[in-house]
């Protein structure tokens, strides 16, 4: 188990800035197809709080992956007095 979760913390370091890097190719791709004026404005309104939101959400992945893979998650409390 403690290998899975290492494993899967190495998987979240690089989930994070990926899933960033193919959120901005694709607001800049469906910005650019978006015909100019009025249109466009919108769509780049949209994908700024789509990117805004979801930058906090990549960074939380690579910090949750960064303690998984340094083993913080190995042991986990078993009751509320351990806590």
């Amino acid at each position: 188990m403690k290998s899975i979760k290492k494993i899967l913390g190495l998987v979240w370091i690089i989930l994070g800035p990926a899933a960033m890097a193919f959120m901005a190719w694709q607001a800049w791709d469906k910005i650019g197809q978006a015909e100019p004026g009025i249109a466009q404005t919108n769509t780049a309104l949209q994908w700024g709080i789509i990117l805004l939101i979801f930058i906090p959400i990549a960074i939380g992945l690579v910090i949750f992956g960064k303690y998984a893979w340094a083993g913080e998650y190995e042991k986990l409390p078993e009751s509320s007095e351990e806590i």
